[in-house]
């Protein structure tokens, strides 16, 4: 459908075939975070740093809107629970696809937990956003964790290359899961797995050689790029540390190569 195919170059650089993703829903799980208190601001960072795009729900995007600079993919989160819930993992749908194509969306984004208790009901609500996504020519981003009390170990291979080909089997365009750690693991991941697949940043890491040699890991096993939030806009140099993750999404950098980007004021 060429109407998909239109969207998803506004999410995957035409060229490379690569994405950098900024979620910026946070506000919904954790409320206003450190990085997202001015939310046009922290957009306006990420995009000088090369964000391909940014993830944000429905609420957002007017006051996101800067209505200069450089243009950026528009990806509105569709899930949702908060870190105050009996049961974090469960998420509700909150937004449809007809409401974000009129908010000028470029693509959406889903949220679901296997091994979670209602897991039913989140690969319900899957299907029916991705049936919705080909009627409307919207791409759709499929957020898939293994998360829940059978879940001993939610990086394990085993079970991310299993949440990475449910988000592609139920329709997904592209698919975000966790990194497993190294090359050699997460090549499974993205072998077992038919459409692009981009990595989660997690929780904030201790150096930024940390987050740039996950990045490239990602890579050279064959991803498609990256979904990192946290270890972006909380970044004391949001749009540094942007840039460095996009020379080695894009540009094939070596992690010291984009480490001298950080050193620049």
């Amino acid at each position: 459908m060429i109407g998909k195919e239109i969207r998803l170059e506004r999410i995957l650089n035409r060229n490379t075939k690569r994405a950098v993703i900024i979620p910026m829903d946070h506000g919904v799980s954790s409320g206003p975070i450190n990085g997202l208190l001015n939310l046009r601001n922290s957009i306006g960072e990420v995009v000088r740093g090369g964000a391909n795009a940014i993830v944000i729900h429905k609420g957002l995007v007017a006051s996101g809107h800067r209505g200069k600079g450089k243009d950026v993919g528009l990806i509105i989160h569709m899930s949702a629970s908060t870190s105050l819930s009996p049961d974090p993992n469960t998420k509700m749908l909150v937004c449809t696809v007809e409401e974000a194509v009129r908010l000028g969306a470029d693509a959406v984004s889903i949220h679901a937990n296997i091994g979670a208790d209602d897991e039913k009901t989140m690969l319900k609500d899957f299907g029916a956003v991705s049936k919705a996504c080909v009627k409307w020519g919207i791409p759709l981003l499929a957020m898939v964790y293994p998360r829940g009390k059978r879940i001993k170990d939610e990086f394990a291979v085993k079970v991310v290359k299993h949440a990475a080909r449910l988000g592609a089997e139920l329709g997904a365009d592209i698919v975000k899961v966790a990194y497993t750690g190294s090359p050699e693991s997460f090549r499974e991941v993205i072998e077992g797995c038919f459409v692009p697949v981009v990595i989660a940043g997690g929780s904030q890491m201790e150096t930024d050689r940390d987050v740039l040699e996950m990045v490239r890991g990602s890579l050279e096993a064959g991803g498609a790029g990256v979904s990192i939030g946290r270890n972006a806009f909380q970044h004391p140099k949001p749009s540094l540390i942007v840039k460095a993750i996009a020379s080695i999404v894009h540009k094939n950098a070596t992690v010291d190569e984009a480490l001298q980007i950080m050193e620049k004021t």
